[in-house]
């Protein structure tokens, strides 16, 4: 609670100021300033301090409030308060939001080099649809990204960075084409160390990278063996999937050697002509226990698909992705009424939800 006083003192004594503060107001006519060029450059200097006082406010809040199913109102407020930086168009191209995200980052990656899982799995969020699921016997990662459609080099993982994290993971899924879910920098860094790459025939399919790419087939219930590094194997069911009709995508469900089985709906969503897609999700709860499901908070009917998965766990993704306009920037409040969504029934449901901010985890156990 004193964290929370801190943060509105600094927003009252940002407006204490009076008569004083209005007489010293100068607007500059026209713009030209960076990193926006709409404005001025006082103002972009502005927006980056205010970043930098809501970013480091985040951050205390989520130090104090971790990840737990049914948050309270501490950390919903970290969240809106990331909501308001990020849905800024020159978001990524401001210096305290790249610091975030790369400090973020930074304490995953550290984090994930110290982590042992004995039981049950550990789930790391990285950025957009980006996860990196552990368990005793494997560490998979799925539509990992560097971030790079935001835009900016800065905010984007460095190959540092990137090298650590695919050391850190046995396999990479990659759900369909679109760049915040394939990202050829990570692929290639994957099939350099010898590590398999799952993808739909779609994703570079032109492109020399294509040969060393696994194509599983797209078959609901037909379980496949995939074989690791070392032979280890992972029982996977690729489910045939769409993002409407932009693209197909690999709705990806896999069970590990202890028995935990994860699913990940990359950017599965279903209207017009892809409603057919809901045969198959309405089944799969009947055939398999799901243990952690990952859909993308934006899909339509996201509580039908959670009830079709019927999973022990729901982390949700997608939310900012900076590649996206400002209104399409899922935000952590959901926006559900404008995007005609019902994200925030299912986080109100019977369902456990743990909604992940970047370079966070959460153990899971069965």
């Amino acid at each position: 609670m004193k964290i929370i006083l801190c943060i509105f003192g600094l927003f009252f004594l940002g407006f204490s100021g009076g008569g004083r503060a209005i007489a010293q107001m100068a607007l500059t006519p026209g713009g030209g300033g960076l990193p926006d060029p709409q404005l001025s450059q006082k103002d972009n200097d502005y927006l980056d301090r205010q970043a930098k006082v809501f970013l480091d406010s985040v951050q205390a809040l989520l130090s104090v409030y971790p990840p737990v199913i049914h948050e309270g109102r501490e950390r919903s407020m970290a969240k809106l308060l990331m909501d308001a930086v990020f849905h800024e168009k020159y978001a990524a191209f401001r210096k305290p939001a790249q610091e975030f995200f790369h400090g973020q980052t930074d304490h995953l990656i550290r984090n994930l080099e110290q982590t042992i899982v004995k039981k049950g799995a550990m789930i790391w969020k990285v950025y957009n649809m980006g996860f990196i699921v552990r368990t005793k016997s494997v560490t998979i990662a799925f539509d990992l990204v560097r971030g790079a459609t935001a835009g900016s080099p800065d905010f984007t993982l460095t190959t540092e960075e990137t090298d650590r994290l695919v050391t850190q993971c046995d396999v990479l899924f990659i759900s369909h084409k679109h760049n915040d879910h394939a990202d050829k920098a990570v692929a290639e860094n994957f099939l350099n160390s010898g590590k398999p790459v799952i993808t739909p025939e779609e994703v570079w399919k032109n492109d020399p990278i294509f040969p060393g790419i696994t194509h599983l087939e797209r078959v609901s219930e037909k379980v496949q063996k995939l074989t690791l590094k070392d032979n280890r194997t992972l029982d996977v069911i690729i489910y045939p999937g769409h993002q409407l009709t932009s693209a197909i995508n690999n709705v990806s469900m896999i069970t590990t050697a202890e028995g935990i089985t994860i699913a990940h709906t990359g950017d599965q969503i279903n209207e017009g002509e892809m409603m057919g897609d809901f045969e198959w999700i309405d089944q799969v709860s009947k055939n398999h226990k799901v243990d952690i499901l990952m859909p993308n908070a934006w899909t339509t009917d996201i509580f039908r698909i959670v009830r079709g998965f019927n999973p022990a766990l729901v982390v949700p993704g997608h939310e900012i992705e900076l590649g996206h306009t400002v209104w399409d920037r899922l935000p952590f409040w959901g926006d559900d009424k404008y995007l005609e969504l019902n994200y925030a029934d299912l986080k109100r449901s019977k369902y456990p939800v743990v909604a992940l901010v970047w370079g966070e985890s959460y153990s899971f156990n069965p």
